[in-house]
């Protein structure tokens, strides 16, 4: 991922809604600016729909570079976030069904999961397995659905968020997400080693 520019001043204490409006209207050295805001989380949402590899980088690429482009279709409000997050994850879920990959996603939610350091080895051996099981069954959802629940449970997206960075029914955000929650509980207690 390409670091963060210098800010210039004039720039850093606009909003995203006025950033996006000079974009729209061709002036692309607010380009940059968006980009320093946003791009660590398209990127970190990318790599949790992908994996890692070039293809995140080459997400977040056409992300920025598209951004020219769709701009004048920004609804205003005062972060971008969540928008550009669906323009991400949109582009993450059209890389996957072109080239067809079947990437590990969640080796960047390790950290997520409670230290274990004070816990007996055999405890740290049963929640590495858990975590295992659960990546495991994250890679097996269909993209569509793995997308929601990345959205709503890693990055904090609400349901009306997502809907709109979908651009689906709000209805079909909560319908894939509750199948996702579903489908990764059965796996994982299917798969766990501390079930059986």
């Amino acid at each position: 991922m390409i670091a963060p520019r210098a800010h210039s001043r004039g720039r850093a204490s606009l909003s995203d809604a006025a950033l996006l409006s000079s974009i729209a209207e061709g002036d692309l050295s607010a380009l940059g600016e968006i980009y320093d805001r946003h791009a660590s989380d398209v990127w970190r949402a990318a790599r949790r729909m992908l994996g890692s590899g070039p293809d995140v980088d080459d997400v977040v690429q056409n992300v920025f570079t598209k951004l020219p482009q769709i701009a004048h279709s920004y609804d205003g409000r005062a972060s971008a976030r969540a928008w550009l997050l669906g323009i991400g994850a949109r582009f993450a879920l059209r890389h996957r069904r072109g080239v067809g990959r079947f990437a590990r996603m969640l080796a960047s939610l390790a950290p997520t999961v409670r230290a274990s350091a004070g816990s007996d080895p055999e405890q740290q051996v049963t929640e590495r397995r858990e975590l295992q099981a659960f990546e495991a069954a994250l890679e097996h959802l269909a993209p569509k659905k793995r997308a929601v629940f990345v959205l709503a449970e890693l990055e904090g997206l609400t349901t009306e968020e997502i809907a709109l960075a979908l651009q689906i029914p709000p209805a079909t955000v909560r319908t894939r997400l509750h199948h996702a929650r579903h489908e990764l509980h059965a796996a994982v207690k299917r798969e766990s080693p501390s079930r059986a």
